[in-house]
C-alpha cells in the first residue's frame, strides 16, 4: 500500500523546495497562480452569464479583478492548446497541432513531444529565478520519455496524471499521478475525494505550505474540470434537486466544485500573505464539450457562440479568462483585449523582469492589467489539425479586429464573419469582401511552418525531436 498522500509529497517537497538558492531579502517578483480548466465553456461562469450553475469564486475573483471578454485559447483542443501555453508559439508554427500521434512509438493517447529547443514557461520562470510546480494534465509528451514530462521541461515539482502505456513500464491509469517524473506516485482515490481536483488542490497546498518564501513561485494547476473523462463525482448532492439527467448534473457539480478549490487555493495564500503580491490567471483549454452523453446546449455552454472544443468558430476557442493582482488591477474591470494563449509566456517574462524567448509570437498584456493600452496587434491566428494528415482535416482561422475567418481545410475558401454585429458567426459575408479574404488566406499560409508532422506549406523546417 501507498504511504499517505502527505507523507509522500512532504519528503519530495522537502528536497524540492530546501534545493531553491537562498536569499536574504525577499524578491519584488510576483508571484504567477496559473489555473486552466479543461474544457470549460465561454458561457459557463456565472460572471460570463451562466444562471443554472454556480459559481462564487471565480465571480468574486472577476468582480475584484478583470474580465476578458475576447480572449481566445491557442487551440480548439487539449494538447496543442497547451502547446501554445506552455512555449507562446501560436498553432499555425506550433509542434503539436492535434491530440493524435503519427509515430510507432506513440500511443493513441500520445501527443507529438514539445522539442528540445523550445523553451517552457518552467524553463523560463526557473531561469528568471523562480520556484516552479506543475499539478495536473501535462499531456504535452511521448508517454514513454521521461524527457518530455513536465518534471524534465523546467519544474521543480511535477505532479503529472499520465497519459500513456509503455511496453512494461506505465501503464494508462487515469487515477495515477506520477511525482517528479518516476520518482515516486500517488494514487487518486475516488472514494475519498468529491472531485479529483479537490486531490490535486491537496497537493498544492502542501506545495506550497514548503515554499521558501522570499523566492516568488509559479504554479501551474492543470485542473480536470468538466472534462467528459472525469466521470466520477463523489458529491451525489450538489444540484440533486433540480431533476436534471445524471450525465448534466455531473457536469454541472464538477464547475461549481472547481469553483471550491480556486477557493481553496485562494485563502491559503491569503493565510501565508501571498495573495496580495500573487498574479492569478484563470481561464480554459479550449471551448466546452458534447461528449458522453453530456449536451453542451443543457446549459448554454458556449452562450451565443458557433461551435465547441474542436472546432476554429468562437465556440470552440474563445474562453473565459480572469486577472486577478491586488493593487495592481482595478477591480471590476471589464476588457475588450483580443488575448490569446501565446500570450502568457510575453506576459510572464515581463512580471520576472526578463526578455521572453526568441520563439514566441506572443503579447505581453501587462499593459492592459495596469489599465493602459496595449501594444497594437495585427492579427490572431490558428491552425487545429482534427483527424489524420490529410489537408482537409486542417482548420484555419484568423481574426483582425473585429473580422474573422475561418475554413475548414487548408485549400478551402475562407468564410467571413463581423463579430461586431454577428458575433454567431451565422452570416458569411466572405462574397462581398474579397480583399479581406485574400489578406486572411494569405495570413495562414505565410503563419503556417512546415514541419514533418505538418508537412503542407509554409517556411520553416522543424524536425522531430530536434
Amino acid at each position: 500500500m501507498k504511504n499517505s498522500l502527505v507523507i509522500q509529497i512532504f519528503a519530495i517537497l522537502l528536497i524540492s523546495c530546501t534545493s531553491q538558492p537562498k536569499q536574504s531579502v525577499k524578491s519584488d517578483k510576483p508571484n504567477i497562480l496559473f489555473l486552466l480548466a479543461d474544457d470549460l465553456g465561454y458561457g459557463e461562469l456565472g460572471c460570463y452569464g451562466q444562471e443554472l450553475i454556480t459559481t462564487p469564486v471565480l465571480d468574486e475573483l472577476a468582480k475584484q479583478g478583470i474580465r476578458f471578454t475576447d480572449f481566445y485559447a491557442g487551440s480548439p483542443l487539449c494538447s496543442p492548446s497547451r502547446a501554445v501555453i506552455m512555449t507562446g508559439k501560436h498553432s499555425g508554427n506550433s509542434t503539436i497541432r492535434g491530440n493524435m500521434g503519427y509515430y510507432p512509438q506513440e500511443d493513441r493517447f500520445g501527443a507529438v513531444a514539445l522539442r528540445k529547443d523550445e523553451v517552457t514557461l518552467g524553463e523560463m520562470l526557473r531561469g528568471a529565478g523562480y520556484q516552479t510546480a506543475f499539478i495536473g494534465k501535462w499531456h504535452l509528451d511521448l508517454s514513454c520519455n521521461l524527457d518530455t514530462w513536465a518534471f524534465n521541461r523546467g519544474f521543480d515539482f511535477a505532479v503529472q496524471e499520465q497519459w500513456g502505456a509503455c511496453p512494461g513500464g506505465i501503464q494508462y491509469d487515469e487515477q495515477m499521478h506520477w511525482i517528479n517524473g518516476k520518482q515516486d506516485s500517488v494514487y487518486y482515490d475516488e472514494n475519498k475525494y468529491d472531485c479529483k481536483d479537490e486531490f490535486r488542490t491537496n497537493i498544492a497546498i502542501d506545495y506550497l505550505e514548503k515554499t521558501n518564501r522570499d523566492i516568488p513561485f509559479f504554479l501551474f494547476m492543470s485542473y480536470r474540470a468538466p472534462h467528459a473523462n472525469e466521470k466520477y463525482i463523489r458529491n451525489k448532492e450538489l444540484y440533486s434537486d433540480k431533476g436534471w439527467p445524471e450525465t448534466e448534473r455531473r457536469h454541472a457539480s464538477k464547475i461549481t466544485l472547481l469553483d471550491k478549490q480556486v477557493g481553496r487555493l485562494l485563502k491559503k495564500l491569503e493565510e501565508m500573505g501571498e495573495l496580495d503580491n500573487t498574479l492569478v490567471i484563470f481561464t480554459s483549454d479550449n471551448g466546452p464539450h458534447a461528449e458522453l452523453g453530456h449536451d453542451h446546449e443543457f446549459f448554454d455552454s458556449n452562450g451565443v457562440l458557433k461551435g465547441l472544443k474542436r472546432d476554429t468558430y468562437e465556440g470552440g476557442i474563445r474562453v473565459p479568462a480572469i486577472a486577478y493582482w491586488k493593487y495592481k488591477i482595478k477591480a471590476g474591470t471589464v476588457s475588450e483585449y483580443q488575448g490569446c494563449g501565446q500570450d502568457f509566456m510575453p506576459t510572464f517574462a515581463e512580471l520576472a523582469g526578463i526578455e521572453p524567448p526568441a520563439q514566441t509570437n506572443g503579447v505581453s498584456f501587462i499593459p492592459v492589467l495596469l489599465g493602459k493600452k496595449p501594444k497594437p496587434r495585427e492579427f490572431l491566428n490558428w491552425e487545429f489539425q482534427k483527424y489524420g494528415m490529410e489537408e482537409t482535416n486542417f482548420q484555419q482561422a484568423v481574426r483582425i479586429e473585429n473580422m474573422k475567418g475561418v475554413r475548414y481545410g487548408v485549400n478551402s475558401k475562407m468564410e467571413v464573419y463581423n463579430l461586431e454585429n454577428d458575433l454567431s458567426e451565422s452570416h458569411n459575408i466572405a462574397d462581398t469582401h474579397p480583399e479581406l479574404v485574400q489578406k486572411m488566406e494569405q495570413i495562414v499560409k505565410n503563419e503556417r511552418a512546415f514541419s514533418e508532422h505538418y508537412p503542407y506549406g509554409g517556411y520553416s523546417k522543424i524536425k522531430k525531436n530536434e
